[in-house]
């Protein structure tokens, strides 16, 4: 039977096309060592660099936060199956969806979501601006546990709110929660908070204990938190990712919202597809109160659908082998590249490289106060992270990113994206230490 019946028959049938996205045929293989090219396919992480700094300028882009690797056969498969039924008009978003992320969130982290408390979304971005809109009114701050993803600041201006930084207390190489800079920051316009758990860009993955110190300080003080843990599959050995909505304390639990989508597990970032959840029916109905939409990407839910219910071998996988590249990095750099440090990370598939040494050997401070004062456009500020940045660019090829971008006390401090093939990030590192190395 040709596929185009195939799928008139499922149709005729009542069956949901998500059918396709069966588990991937026993024998398939990961290959995550090959180094694949993602040139020519407008990438941001790739193209886009190019685009800005020139195709010969960069070697290795290690900025933007999705993975290298070839997709789960699974995704692909059943993208494949779906593209072959040449038409894609209206979406009707089948129950089979949201119960495969109710199943997913049951079988992998042990969590119970009520199917009437969960909505879709386009995305943890999107997804975010109907939590901020919910909550905090225009000109409200929404407070920031910084160091944290760059990427919240779009969604906090889009509600017409103000972030307002909290920082993290830095203390033996980690980030550490500073519960009393947090008291200090919550004022009467502060209505919310958006924790990252894992934290991007500092790669805490914040234990039980943690999570319910701020949770009880904001409750107490009236604060609805709101939980991006997009991150969480990646935790690295001897570490635990504990669900902010598993937390013993319900009050605390009904006082949060949960954000997650499919995006960084499965590299999936592209096509637009989340979902939020929370025990609290009244959060839940304010949020969809905003005009939250869910106009969800039929792409991007039938590549989720199949990596929810038939991924999971492949993102095991993907997990033990950046697990390894996060012991490479911090072994590669305290043998070969005295003017780094580098601490493994509790979870991402992000590294917290620090390059204070880096910064005082080429006067990176002094070049970054003489930067700012001839600056003419508009721009994030100039700081001594940016230097480093463009010196890497310029003498090894490797782009990394400014630890500054991700708050005021980022200093001293470059992000550093090991999503991609052993042989590439060696290739990185290679550059790395050959450009320090002529500094000595």
């Amino acid at each position: 039977m040709s596929i185009h019946l195939q799928f008139h028959r499922r149709a005729l049938l009542g069956a949901p096309l998500l059918a396709a996205s069966a588990p991937a045929f026993a024998g398939d293989e990961f290959d995550f060592d090959t180094p694949y090219d993602r040139y020519g396919t407008d990438s941001t992480k790739w193209d886009a660099q190019a685009r800005i700094y020139g195709k010969d300028a960069i070697d290795v882009p290690m900025g933007i936060s999705d993975t290298d690797f070839r997709s789960a056969p699974v995704i692909t498969k059943a993208l494949t199956a779906r593209v072959r039924h040449e038409n894609f008009g209206y979406l009707a978003i089948p129950q089979s969806f949201n119960q495969a992320i109710i199943d997913w969130n049951q079988r992998r982290y042990g969590l119970t979501i009520n199917p009437a408390n969960l909505l879709l979304s386009t995305g943890v971005t999107a997804s975010l601006i109907s939590g901020i809109r919910a909550f905090s009114p225009p000109g409200s701050k929404v407070l920031l546990l910084t160091p944290t993803y760059d990427g919240f600041l779009g969604p906090i201006r889009a509600a017409g709110c103000i972030a307002e930084e909290s920082p993290l207390r830095f203390r033996d190489g980690r980030y550490q929660m500073d519960l009393e800079a947090l008291d200090r920051h919550i004022t009467r316009d502060t209505n919310t908070l958006i924790l990252c758990n894992p934290n991007n860009p500092t790669g805490n993955v914040w234990t039980k204990e943690e999570l319910l110190a701020v949770g009880e300080l904001c409750t107490r003080r009236r604060v609805v938190i709101l939980v991006d843990e997009v991150h969480c599959d990646f935790v690295t050995k001897g570490q635990k990712y504990t669900p902010f909505a598993s937390l013993e304390n319900r009050d605390v639990v009904m006082n949060s919202v949960t954000f997650k989508s499919a995006s960084k597990s499965f590299n999936l970032s592209g096509l637009k597809s989340g979902w939020l959840f929370s025990d609290n029916p009244e959060y839940i109905r304010r949020i969809a109160a905003t005009g939250h939409r869910v106009d969800m990407n039929t792409m991007g839910m039938v590549a989720s659908h199949a990596a929810l219910t038939g991924g999971e071998a492949w993102l095991n996988e993907v997990i033990a082998y950046l697990d390894a590249n996060h012991d490479y990095l911090e072994k590669f750099i305290r043998e070969k590249i005295p003017l780094m440090k580098y601490q493994k990370a509790q979870g991402t598939y992000l590294a917290w490289v620090d390059v204070t040494a880096l910064i005082d050997k080429i006067g990176a401070e002094a070049q970054a106060v003489q930067a700012e004062k001839l600056r003419t456009g508009p721009g994030r500020p100039i700081t001594a992270e940016a230097i480093i940045r463009d010196y890497l660019i310029r003498e090894a090829k490797v782009q990394i990113l400014p630890g500054t971008n991700y708050g005021h006390n980022g200093v001293g401090h470059m992000r550093m994206n090991l999503g991609t093939s052993r042989k590439t990030l060696t290739r990185a590192l290679n550059n790395i230490a050959s450009a320090l190395a002529r500094l000595a």
